[in-house]
């Protein structure tokens, strides 16, 4: 199961990145679905909302780069060799695993971490971000509301 998580996430998320570095720009936004979905092309070398991003460049390598491979690798060896994780947890750390890995081929091959989707309606809206951002974002909600059920016994 967690390869298939890996593979299936890694995978859309590079093949959608791929996409919007092709048809995307950086100064044109696409608008869809009565402006609820933009679609515009980031380079972020930083972290979520650009965090980090004017650090120098060894402290953003350090931090975004090593610093994300060694929690992943100890994620990964929890994940592999937890006894106490249910499946539901095993799930949503792999999704965690599959959008940090996504993220960091990027990082390691670019520099950068390439975003491209905004949702939101009028004014308020979210900041630019992509399928491995997704995936991370899914797991949190996963692990909050899988420990929020366990406490009320559920």
């Amino acid at each position: 199961m967690i390869v298939f998580v890996l593979v299936a996430c890694v995978g859309c998320d590079q093949a959608t990145k791929s996409l919007a570095e092709a048809y995307l720009t950086e100064t044109e936004v696409q608008s869809f679905l009565g402006d609820t979905l933009r679609l515009q092309l980031a380079h972020n070398t930083g972290a979520f909302l650009s965090l980090g991003a004017t650090l120098p460049e060894a402290w953003r390598e350090g931090i975004f780069s090593v610093g994300t491979a060694a929690l992943l690798l100890a994620l990964l060896g929890f994940t592999l060799f937890s006894k106490s994780a249910t499946t539901l947890e095993i799930e949503a750390y792999s999704l965690f695993l599959a959008g940090g890995a996504g993220n960091l081929i990027d990082r390691v091959m670019c520099g950068y971490v390439v975003d491209f989707m905004n949702v939101g309606i009028g004014p308020l809206r979210t900041g630019i971000f992509n399928v491995a951002d997704i995936a991370v974002t899914f797991a949190v909600f996963v692990l909050v509301a899988d420990s929020l059920r366990k406490r009320k016994g559920l």
